[in-house]
C-alpha cells in the first residue's frame, strides 16, 4: 500500500484545486483534485504535504491539520493509504506554471460543479462542513466507486 498526501489550500472562501491534466499515466487525469503526492521513503506526512504543496504551487504552508485518513481500494490501482489536509496559512505567491496540472482558485460553493471522483466529493462534504476528523474507505471498480464507509 502506498502512502500520500493531499491538502485542500483556503482562501477568502475558495479551495485552491489542481485540474490534472499534464502527466502521462495519471488515475485522476481530467479530474480535479487538491495538492499534494506521495510520501518518499523517511519522510513523514507532514514533511511530505509541505514538500509538495511547495513544489507544486510556490506556497509554504504556515498553518494546516491534518483532517483525514483515507483508505483507497481499487481494482485497477495500487491500494493507497492518503492523508487529507487542510490548510487556511501560507506564504509565498501562487506558481504560475505546475508540472502537475493546471492551478486555479475555485469557490467552495461551485466545486461540486467540477469534474471530481466520487470517493473525492464525500470527503470534501466532511471538510467543508468542518468536520474535526474522520476516516474514510473507499472501494473502486475502475473509475466507478462500489461503496465507502465513513467513521466520524
Amino acid at each position: 500500500m502506498k502512502d500520500t498526501t493531499l491538502c485542500y489550500i483556503e482562501r477568502d472562501g475558495s479551495y485552491l484545486m489542481m485540474f490534472r491534466n499534464k502527466k502521462k499515466r495519471d488515475a485522476s487525469a481530467g479530474k480535479w483534485i487538491g495538492v499534494g503526492g506521495h510520501v518518499e521513503y523517511g519522510e513523514t506526512p507532514e514533511q511530505c504535504i509541505e514538500r509538495e504543496v511547495k513544489e507544486e504551487t510556490g506556497l509554504t504552508l504556515t498553518h494546516y491539520q491534518r483532517r483525514a485518513v483515507i483508505y483507497f481500494y481499487s481494482d485497477t490501482w495500487e491500494d493507497e493509504r492518503m492523508y487529507l489536509y487542510y490548510a487556511d496559512g501560507f506564504t509565498g505567491e501562487l506558481s504560475k506554471v505546475c508540472e502537475e496540472g493546471e492551478l486555479k482558485w475555485i469557490p467552495i460553493e461551485d466545486i461540486g460543479e467540477l469534474s471530481l471522483w466520487e470517493g473525492d466529493r464525500i470527503f470534501l462534504k466532511e471538510l467543508i462542513k468542518g468536520t474535526p476528523y474522520f476516516d474514510l474507505t473507499l472501494r473502486y471498480e475502475g473509475e466507478k466507486l462500489e461503496s465507502f464507509e465513513l467513521n466520524l
